[in-house]
This record gives structure tokens, C-alpha cells and sequence, in this order.
């Protein structure tokens, strides 16, 4: 995701080399740069016009302090000029309500409005100890009420069911009042789509909205649409009474531009953004954080933050009183290393929050498909051959290979691989912080 807008407004400071000051002769290029990187990531042209007369603005005249080059201080006023775009903080859900409080999902069809509603659901269970129940009122597709159950059962949430021969205002309305009765703290409420805007469509949402009164109407947009998702924002602000918006499939091949534009043009805070197919996959929306992978800096805090929710600490403790007993690292731990990583979302979500360079490096040799088939050759052998891989000779490397539907050379590789890894993880143990840092481009699987 905004991989091309990245590398643009990277680009941006080299053409402000040598400067002691930002003029408007010298920061026109690099101006230019910045335009027509917002727009190639199909940023709303008003959003645009508005953002590079802001960022002259604040640029002009400005002095090279310390030791900032000139395309650094340029690059820091835009980072605060794209948080200040995007919304300066994150807004968090209001559910300060009598409860039930009710969570409206507003949304063209295909938008992602029944998985996020899910991971919604997830999130506040989880995170924020709440009963939630889910209902869905699109009775125009039968698929959409199964799916939310499905959904329900895999979460462990309560489901209410409903059918196509109910009213959405009446399906909704049964909800609450059993969410009432069963003491529920929240109840999400999925609604229909449609595949464009229509004023049907249109008149069954607020008359909807209007039998619930929910605390909180998000309006789910696919990242993807670029400048038809602020067409779409647009219409469905002046429609209902949005609080909020959440951004899905930031994951996919999008340009960026919805991130920069739908918080401009509806005057809504993103309120979470969607990355992958996975129940966990729903983050609050950070505008720093945002700005900062932008600007190809990465998101660390987010990064850290998956990690503390996804790894298991009673298995890491594990494994830290293992490594300094000096009882061996072996093929097993590192198996289940990879297990951690793909609970975080896999290599893509990883690599995504590291800054542009570190991120390009690790893509380049590690993804998704290199990590699944590390898994496959660990997979094929025995567990003794886990436990004690100097077992492992040309006979057994060739029935791995074989089982593993890989040749023998990427046996080899990984046995190496593990090697490095266990070297350093012997080093960790003997105190030897300096050299277990110079060692870490061996530390993930893959690389």
C-alpha cells in the first residue's frame, strides 16, 4: 500500500540539496513532486489544491536548524501537514451510552461492511471486555446473513437472526430490544449495499437509523475505489449523520488516495482501517502513524503493538529461559517463530509498518511464499531431525527435499539459515548484545 507514493515524496528531498533555507524558488520542484504524487494516488483534487497551498504556506522562509537539511525540514512539514490532513489523533469509539450502545455499518456493496463488522465485534470483545451481539438486515442477499453467522460463531459472539421476508427497520428494531433484555453492552447492526448510490437505498438507511438512533454510524469504504470512495463518502454524509469512517482493504493495491481524501471531504474521522482477510485485522487509524508510512518512515509503535497482542508471553518467557541455559535453539523454536509472524498478519503486515528502505531490503528476499514453504521443509522431517538437525545428511535432505516438494539446495538453505540464527541466539545467551545486533539480517525466516 502507498508503496508509489512513498517513493515519490522520498524523492522530494533530494532536490532540496545544498540549500540553507526553503525559498519559494527551491521548494517549487519539490512542491511539484508532491502534487503529482497525491494525485497519481487519486487524492480528491480540492484535497490537493488545499494540502499544497498549506505546506507552501508553512515552508516558506522557514530556517535550517541544527542539523536538518533543507529536504528534511521540507519533509517534516509535510508529515505534520498529512496528519493534520488525515485528522491529528486517533478517535476511538464512542459507546458512552445506556446500553446497548448501537453501532450502525453504512456502505456500498462489496465495501467489506459483514467482515468488518466481525472484526469489529472481535476487537470489542477482546479488547474492551464487551458483550456485543451482531445482526445483519441485508435481505436482499441470504449470503450476507449466513456469512455474519458464521462470522458470530467463529468469535464466539451472539448472532440474532433474521431472514428476507423481514423489514430491515423491523429485523433492527427486534435486535435492540433483545439486546436490552440479554444486557448486551453493544450491538452492531450490518446493513445492505447496493452497488451504486440510489435513492432507495438511500430512504431504507435513514429510516433505519432513525428506528435504532445508534451512538455511532460508520461508514465502511473500500480503499481501493481511490476518488469513487469520496464520491461515495460524500453522498452518504449528507444522507445520515455519520461519526465515523473505517477504510478496508489498505492491504490491497491501492493508491492511498482515500486515506488522504475521505477525512477532508466528509469532515468524518477515520476511525479504523482494514488490512487482510483475518478477524484481527482491524487497527485504529493513527494519522502520525499513517503520515509516517507515507513518507516511507514506517510504524514501529504499531508494529510493537502487534506484537504485544499476538505473541504469547508464557511462550516467549519459555523460550528466553531455554536460549540461556544454553540448552539449544532448535528447529522446532524456529518453526514456531513463524507461527508468531503469521499471527501478526504474515511478512506483508510486517513489512508494511518498516521504514521504505529496511522494508524494500527484507521484500526483496522474504515474503509470504519463501515463509510457507520454510514451514513445508520444516514440516517434512522427523521430530528427532527438529530436535537434532546435525542428523540431517544427503539421504535425509533428499527425502525432505522430496516431501517437501522443494530441491535440496533450499534444504540446504534453511539448514544455513538456522545455523545463524542458532549462532546468534548462543551469543544472546553469553551477553553478547553488540554482535547478536550486527547479526539480526539473519533473525527473520527468510532472509
Amino acid at each position: 500500500m502507498l508503496d508509489n507514493l512513498s517513493n515519490r515524496l522520498s524523492g522530494v528531498v533530494k532536490t532540496l540539496r545544498g540549500q540553507a533555507r526553503l525559498t519559494e524558488d527551491n521548494i517549487q520542484d519539490a512542491l511539484r513532486e508532491v502534487r503529482m504524487a497525491l494525485l497519481e494516488a487519486d487524492v480528491a483534487l480540492p484535497v490537493v489544491k488545499q494540502f499544497i497551498a498549506d505546506v507552501k504556506t508553512r515552508s516558506l522562509g522557514q530556517d535550517v536548524i541544527g542539523s536538518l537539511t533543507p529536504g528534511q525540514a521540507f519533509i517534516g512539514v509535510v508529515y505534520e501537514e498529512l496528519t493534520r490532513l488525515m485528522g491529528a489523533q486517533n478517535d476511538a469509539l464512542n459507546l458512552a451510552a445506556v446500553p446497548p450502545a448501537v453501532v450502525l455499518m453504512a456502505g456500498l456493496q462489496g465495501a467489506g461492511k459483514t467482515t468488518t463488522s466481525g472484526k469489529l465485534a472481535k476487537r470489542l470483545k477482546e479488547t474492551q471486555k464487551k458483550k456485543v451481539l451482531l445482526v445483519s438486515t441485508d435481505v436482499y442477499r441470504p449470503a450476507a446473513i449466513e456469512q455474519l453467522k458464521t462470522l458470530a460463531a467463529q468469535i464466539e459472539v451472539e448472532w440474532f437472526p433474521s431472514d428476507v421476508s423481514q423489514k430491515p427497520a423491523d429485523i433492527a428494531s427486534a435486535a435492540l430490544d433483545y439486546a436490552k433484555k440479554h444486557f448486551h453492552d453493544v450491538l452492531i447492526v450490518d446493513t445492505a449495499g447496493r452497488l451504486a448510490i440510489d435513492e432507495a437505498m438511500m430512504a431504507e438507511i435513514k429510516e433505519l437509523h432513525a428506528s435504532i438512533n445508534p451512538v455511532e454510524t460508520l461508514f465502511v469504504v473500500d480503499a481501493m475505489q481511490g476518488q469513487d470512495a469520496v464520491n461515495v463518502a460524500r453522498a452518504f454524509n449528507e444522507t445520515l449523520p455519520l461519526t465515523g469512517v473505517i477504510l478496508t482493504k489498505l492491504d490491497g493495491d491501492s493508491r492511498g488516495g482515500a486515506a488522504l481524501s475521505v477525512r477532508q471531504v466528509t469532515g468524518k474521522p477515520i476511525k479504523f482501517i482494514g488490512v487482510g482477510e483475518k478477524l484481527n485485522g482491524l487497527e485504529p487509524f493513527h494519522p502520525d502513524r499513517m503520515a509516517s508510512r507515507v513518507l516511507g518512515m514506517g510504524d514501529v509503535l504499531s508494529l510493537i503493538e502487534d506484537v504485544q497482542k499476538s505473541v504469547d508471553e508464557a511462550e516467549a518467557l519459555q523460550m528466553m529461559k531455554k536460549v540461556k541455559s544454553g540448552k539449544g535453539f532448535d528447529l522446532e523454536d524456529f518453526k514456531a517463530q513463524i507461527g508468531q509472524m503469521k499471527k501478526m498478519g504474515g511478512m506483508g503486515a510486517l513489512l508494511d509498518k518498516l521504514p521504505g528502505q529496511v522494508s524494500q531490503m527484507a521484500n526483496n528476499q522474504v515474503t509470504d511464499k519463501s515463509v510457507a514453504r520454510i514451514e513445508g521443509i520444516i514440516n517434512s522431517m522427523t521430530p528427532l531431525e527438529r530436535r537434532k538437525p546435525e542428523l540431517i545428511k544427503a539421504s535425509r535432505k533428499r527425502r525432505i527435499a522430496t516431501g517437501a516438494g522443494v530441491s535440496v539446495q533450499e534444504v540446504n538453505r534453511l539448514l544455513k539459515q538456522f545455523e545463524e540464527t542458532q549462532k546468534m541466539m548462543k551469543q544472546f545467551s553469553k551477553g553478547g548484545m553488540m554482535k547478536l545486533m550486527r547479526g539480526m539480517k539473519g533473525m527473520l525466516p527468510g532472509m
